[in-house]
Order: C-alpha cells, then structure tokens, then sequence
C-alpha cells in the first residue's frame, strides 16, 4: 500500500516536542523528589493540597486534569506511601476528602525548591526573557487544548 504523505522529522512535531519536555521536568525532578519520598506524578496532587486540603477525588481530578484511573492510582500510591489520608465527607457520606499527612506537609518547601531545580536544569542556559516567551508559548498552547 503507498502511502502519499511522508513521514516529517520528530524534531519538528510540536508534539513530540511536548512530551519530550514533560520527560525532559519528570527525569529532572525524579531524583530529587525520591530523597523526599515523592514522585514526580505525585507533585501535582502535593501542589494542589498545599494550596487546599480537604478536596474531594473529583475535585483534584478537575484541577490536575488527569484521567479518573491515573488520580485513583496516584492517591491510593501517596496513602500506601504515608502522604495523604482520606476521610470521609462531612454533608456527602459517598465522598471522601484527601488531607496532607504531616509527612507531607513537612516536605513542602523541600519539594518546591526540588521542582526548582528540575526547571533550573531543564532551561540552563535560557536567559530569563527566553524562558519567559517560552512558558507563555506554553501556557497559550495549553489553553488552546484545553478548548479540545
């Protein structure tokens, strides 16, 4: 079977681009996160939840904007590692609310600081308007998705 389109250079598809990158933060970030006791995956819940905890798996789920199997797989990853605890909701006995153990608040400004680091080393070399013009391609590429 011919086919008519070729096949273009990977370094040229915004796509593979993206995921390259996200690899790119999760490799930078894996290695300083595990001598916390986190992973990467998890910091996106961790942010959430030192922002405000008590939410409920569906409204982590809406503010992580991750699949429903992913969350579920995560949360129940952090409460086997000793960094969340679920409790039930108070006025919605179906629900439960997901709080930060004190092992994980403590390693909050260790972990920022760690995801720091990881960006640091993922744009060395970037000056500071570089880097800037960049995120803000992203955060415009991200929102167009989100419209999907």
């Amino acid at each position: 079977m011919a086919h008519d389109r070729t096949i273009p250079d990977r370094s040229e598809s915004a796509t593979w681009l993206a995921s390259q990158l996200a690899r790119g933060f999760t490799r930078a970030l894996h290695a300083r996160a595990a001598k916390l006791g986190f992973s990467p995956g998890q910091f996106p819940i961790l942010i959430e939840l030192w922002e405000e905890e008590g939410l409920t798996q569906r409204q982590l789920l809406d503010r992580v904007d991750v699949e429903q199997a992913t969350i579920a797989n995560t949360l129940a990853r952090m409460e086997r590692d000793g960094l969340i605890e679920r409790r039930v909701h108070p006025t919605d006995k179906r629900a439960q609310q997901i709080f930060l153990t004190a092992k994980a608040r403590d390693m909050r400004e260790e972990a920022l600081a760690a995801a720091d680091e990881a960006e640091q080393a993922v744009f060395r070399g970037f000056r500071r308007f570089e880097k800037e013009l960049l995120k803000e391609y992203i955060r415009w590429a991200i929102a167009n998705a989100r419209k999907l």
